[in-house]
């Protein structure tokens, strides 16, 4: 019986042992553990589909103009009111040619003897003809909920062209002017929609 206890304990020894050994300089020499720190993930909102955007393609030759700080603003705050106003994309990129068209994203004051009637801000709206009092009219974002507004009344607007959504809410003397602002409208959407 001694020998077959003291044959048992060697046996366990040698086993710790042998763990031991295989198992010690792994543990003993490993790379010291670090506490994980977070790590902020930066996800960049993809931009609007081009096909969204211009969905029947630019129709005509295309004007562009360089914008300057106050008329960036002006098409960022015709996104922001069209997104507060829960529509999507395309309503911008008509919101913002119309008012390319009509004042080059200016939010224009009355303009003397060159003012069409009393046509006034960014969509050169008329209080005459029911658009909302000047003051209104010449803030952004009402301007911007105006129109899109009316775009909301056109039947079919999301798969129309863009100039005759446009004329058919602004009812211009110029019905095809709006179409060569179509391709600078979906760029600055596409630039600024999930900014």
């Amino acid at each position: 019986m001694n020998t077959i206890l003291r044959k048992s304990m060697l046996s366990v020894a040698g086993l710790a042992f042998a763990t031991g050994v295989a198992a010690g300089p792994v543990t003993a020499h490993a790379a010291p553990v670090h506490e994980a720190k977070p790590v902020a993930v930066v996800h960049t909102a993809d931009k609007p589909d081009t096909g969204k955007l211009i969905p029947h393609g630019t129709q005509g030759a295309q004007s562009r103009i360089a914008l300057n700080d106050e008329q960036t603003a002006n098409a960022k705050a015709i996104i922001a009111a069209t997104k507060k106003n829960g529509l999507p994309e395309r309503a911008a990129v008509i919101s913002i040619a119309t008012s390319l068209q009509e004042s080059k994203l200016e939010n224009l004051g009355h303009l003397g003897d060159r003012n069409d009637h009393d046509s006034l801000g960014l969509f050169q709206q008329r209080p005459s003809s029911g658009w909302g009092t000047p003051e209104q009219i010449t803030d952004p974002e009402y301007s911007t909920t105006a129109f899109l507004k009316g775009l909301k009344q056109v039947d079919g607007w999301q798969d129309m062209p863009l100039t005759d959504a446009a004329q058919t809410v602004q009812v211009s003397a110029y019905p095809d002017a709006y179409a060569q602002w179509e391709q600078q409208a979906a760029d600055l959407v596409a630039q600024y929609w999930n900014s």
